[in-house]
């Protein structure tokens, strides 16, 4: 067609499609009109009045054969039958509530289960990171070649990098800092972080006020400067721009600030309240080879390849290698994207769950098409008749699909609804260390996904029935009484039921597994008392710091007053306490030889401590002695180890009295051997090191005290609860000086159940889906022996007739429901074993269990098959109760 005859009908089409009522007014008249000049041009040439308008009718071709001719000239065709296939399909429907309810609801939690859990995938996972051209952001870490793992990098060495790489467009440094703020306004501890000169420009994040770093300003003697957040720089500067060049005194210096940062920024998902420069870092730990305490993270050059900038990485650090053996002999370079980072270790756990909820969805439809199977049987006279009326059968079944896909829409619209409400609990449920959890939510990705799986949906659960409607026997629908596809449509039927169940018994087990796991793991001895035992830790006056003695009477004075509340048992100091966030990991050698190299030594946990927290904790002794308060700085150093670095180095002897060598303070002596802590947790399977040292912190270096002495834990064993025991503690604390902080309390019962989190996590939900799964397959076998109950009244009345008895029907169908449980159970089974083993990959899910645990597959069989025989039990009851005269009559 001519584009200019297309655009002069377009306006008659668009009338057409949108007023049809006039357009086929004005059809008529036009046709009439036409029909009485034809037929008054065949009275003029001498024909009866009848005969001419016989005439006219005839040469017209009959009028409603015309009429659709003219329609179809006028008409968008596809979209007009469109709009006819959805008028109908929502007639049919709203004819059926209580088909569409039960549906549109079993659809909605299908639906909504996968939205909710798309919308944690979304967040974590495939939402880019809030920086500039995130896909060009790198981590770069050294790469410990002895012990086979990436560690962080010593200050001097990212020197270096930064000075030598060429690939990258900048790199710069950042690790976590604490500090204790003091003014302006009250005392408070904030999250802080070190950010080198030009880290914020590498990340492609601009201050909303002022600037970052200088070069100049990133180095030892410095000025003190600070970067502070958003939030900080409301609630202790008003908003006000006149906050740049004021002062906020942290851990008794004087900052001056020099920008502030977006509201969302965070860096690894953390968010820090004030940022300074490493450079200004104390000399022991940045500017010493052998201390790894910063993260690299760099910006590639356009074209660049990661691997490009790992074989440069790995060039520069083999020089590195040779200019400093003793410090870096041994180390490599490894560069990862930064989104790896943040996402690594859950995205396994994120895409299984994922998967999960993928096979509830799949469950939902089958139980819609089981429906769907069911009233298109009833229907089989209705295509049967439309098929003889010239209806194709692709017009059916696009009649049948759009009607699925209505469906499907509802329940998404309604799925949507249950995922923004679900969402919530969800959250609930997440492990704290859930990284980019402020990204989760019902967003525009989420809509896009809940409209196109609600489509794919539609599609996929009406287009079987839709084949099944399509392929009708003409002869055999049409009859009276006429059943030429029940059979047919009862084993679709079965077909999907034993679907539901092996997809049922998939999630049962997974479910059961981590819940075997989760038991596993509180039987788990962690080393210590966790039921009495609280943390906290103090921020000392500024006053009380300036001197290492200083800070030594002050914690020894709080420590205590500390001790003589009422309640509380025993109390102390140490630098580190299991189960929290932090880690002291140094290395060590038993032997007097040295190692070529530091990064070729064994690593240990250390924990610098007073004299009496092994006892306040409870840690058993198995050789030896505790620390006493004779062991001081005058004295002979000595530690105490594990019994799993007991076990390592000294196998077959006794490890008291052995000599072991400390980097950064020399030879000591072991005086006892106390059993392990777990202190990553009660499944520490992937901890970088398992041995464990303690040092009493009253043998402190001089040199090292002051910054151990800054970031010391109290433990306290109390028989009450945090909330009756920290206000009496906190009295204590404050009570000494009003400038001094209280921050980080953990109970440490609360902190052991938290350590499970990546367990329980994934475990509740598997069982909120596998739970869901059940419901829906026990539904979808009732209604697929309810069918057949019902189709074989007329034969189970012929059987009663004839002598059966009531309890032969009732095993009848009840056996019927068993055998397709037990089919499902068998499929299922051999699917569960094959995905269990995937399950186990992710070796910090399963604990004690294996993937193929046969008391799990033994339970979750039976329960399986138990509630098979209960959704058939109101069918069989039924069935017992059909009277024969009745069935007779059935038909």
């Amino acid at each position: 067609m001519p584009p200019e005859r297309w655009i002069y009908k377009l306006p008659l089409r668009l009338r057409s499609l949108f007023r049809r009522e006039a357009a086929d007014h004005e059809l008529d008249e036009e046709l009439r009109e036409h029909v009485e000049q034809k037929t008054q041009q065949f009275i003029v040439q001498g024909r009866a009045p009848l005969e001419a308008r016989r005439a006219a009718l005839l040469e017209m071709g009959g009028l409603e054969k015309r009429k659709e001719e003219c329609r179809d000239a006028r008409q968008i065709n596809w979209l007009q039958d469109l709009l006819q296939d959805i008028h109908y399909g929502l007639r049919i429907l709203r004819k059926s509530p209580g088909f569409t309810t039960v549906a549109v609801l079993t659809l909605a939690l299908g639906i909504g289960a996968n939205t909710a859990i798309f919308s944690v995938v979304q967040g974590v996972l495939l939402a880019p990171l809030p920086y500039s051209e995130p896909e060009r952001l790198v981590v770069v870490w050294q790469y410990n070649q002895t012990l086979k793992h990436p560690i962080s990098v010593s200050y001097p060495d990212f020197l270096d990098w930064q000075r030598d790489a060429r690939l990258f467009e900048q790199m710069a440094a950042f690790d976590w800092q604490d500090r204790d703020l003091t003014s302006p306004g009250r005392p408070e501890h904030l999250a802080g972080k070190e950010i080198s000169s030009g880290f914020l420009s590498t990340l492609g994040v601009k201050p909303i006020l002022g600037r970052e770093f200088s070069p100049e300003e990133d180095k030892h003697g410095g000025p003190p400067v600070v970067i502070i957040s958003s939030r900080l720089w409301r609630n202790r500067f008003a908003a006000s721009t006149a906050a740049l060049g004021k002062s906020v005194t942290l851990d008794g210096v004087d900052y001056t600030v020099v920008g502030v940062l977006p509201e969302d920024f965070r860096i690894v998902g953390e968010v820090a309240d004030v940022y300074v420069p490493p450079g200004q870092g104390d000399p022991l730990i940045f500017g010493d080879r052998t201390i790894h305490p910063i993260l690299c993270v760099a910006r590639l050059k356009p074209g660049i390849t990661i691997a490009q900038s790992e074989e440069e990485m790995g060039a520069i650090q083999e020089h590195l290698d040779r200019l400093y053996p003793s410090a870096d002999q041994g180390l490599g370079a490894n560069v990862k994207p930064l989104k790896h980072e943040f996402v690594a270790d859950v995205s396994g756990t994120l895409l299984m769950l994922l998967g999960a909820v993928g096979i509830v969805l799949l469950i939902a439809c089958a139980n819609v098409a089981n429906l769907l199977l069911v009233r298109s049987a009833a229907r089989t006279r209705e295509f049967a008749i439309r098929s003889a009326l010239g209806a194709s059968g692709a017009r059916i079944v696009r009649q049948l699909v759009t009607e699925s896909v209505l469906l499907s829409l509802a329940g998404g619209t309604l799925g949507l609804a249950l995922a923004k409400w679900g969402v919530r609990p969800v959250l609930a449920t997440l492990p704290v260390s859930l990284p980019r959890s402020e990204n989760i939510g019902v967003n525009v990705s989420v809509l896009l996904f809940a409209l196109l799986l609600s489509v794919a949906v539609g599609i996929l659960f009406g287009l079987a029935p839709a084949l099944q409607s399509s392929r009708t026997d003409l002869q055999a629908s049409l009859k009276a009484g006429g059943r030429g596809s029940a059979s047919r449509h009862y084993l679709a039927q079965s077909s999907l039921v034993i679907i539901q169940m092996a997809l049922t018994l998939v999630l049962l087990v997974g479910a059961g597994l981590l819940f075997r796991t989760i038991r596993q793991l509180w039987e788990v001895n962690p080393g210590f008392d966790a039921r009495h035992v609280i943390a906290f830790n103090v921020g000392l006056s500024p006053s009380a710091t300036k001197t290492t003695s200083g800070m030594r009477v002050a914690y020894q004075q709080l420590i205590e007053r500390i001790r003589s509340i009422p309640g509380v048992d025993a109390a102390e100091l140490t630098v580190l306490s299991p189960l929290s966030e932090h880690q002291n990991i140094g290395p060590f050698w038993v032997s007097s030889q040295e190692p070529a190299s530091s990064a070729q030594a064994p690593r240990a946990l250390f924990y610098w401590t007073g004299p009496d927290y092994l006892r306040t904790m409870e840690i058993p002794l198995l050789q030896g002695r505790y620390f006493t308060a004779a062991d001081t700085a005058s004295s002979q150093p000595v530690i105490l180890i594990d019994s799993v670095l007991a076990r390592a180095y000294f196998p077959g002897r006794d490890a008291v009295g052995q000599a072991m060598t400390i980097p950064h303070w020399g030879p000591v002596r072991i005086i006892g051997v106390v059993g392990h802590v777990r202190h990553w947790g009660l499944d520490e399977r992937d901890a970088y090191t398992q041995n464990q040292i303690y040092a009493s912190i009253n043998q402190f270096p001089d040199d090292w005290a002051p910054i151990f002495y800054r970031r010391l834990t109290v433990v306290v064993s109390t028989p009450l609860d945090a909330a009756a025991a920290m206000p009496a503690i906190k009295a204590a604390v404050y009570g000494a000086s009003d400038d001094q902080t209280v921050f980080g309390v953990q109970v440490m019962q609360q902190a052991l159940s938290q350590s499970l989190s990546s367990q329980r996590f994934p475990m509740i939900l598997l069982g909120v889906f596998a739970g869901l799964a059940l419901l829906l397959a026990s539904i979808g076998t009732y209604g697929v022996i309810s069918y057949s109950v019902v189709r074989r009244v007329h034969e189970i009345g012929i059987r009663m007739a004839l002598g059966a008895e009531k309890r032969d029907v009732f095993r009848a169908v009840i056996g019927q429901g068993l055998r397709l449980a037990l089919a499902g159970v068998g499929i299922g089974a051999a699917t569960a074993l094959i995905l269990a083993r995937l399950l186990s990959s992710f070796s910090h899910l399963l604990y004690g269990v294996g993937a193929s645990d046969p008391v799990t597959f033994f339970v979750v069989s039976l329960v399986l098959t138990g509630v098979s025989i209960l959704a058939c039990y109101i069918p069989a009851r039924r069935a017992m109760h059909v009277d024969p005269m009745v069935a007779l009559r059935y038909e």
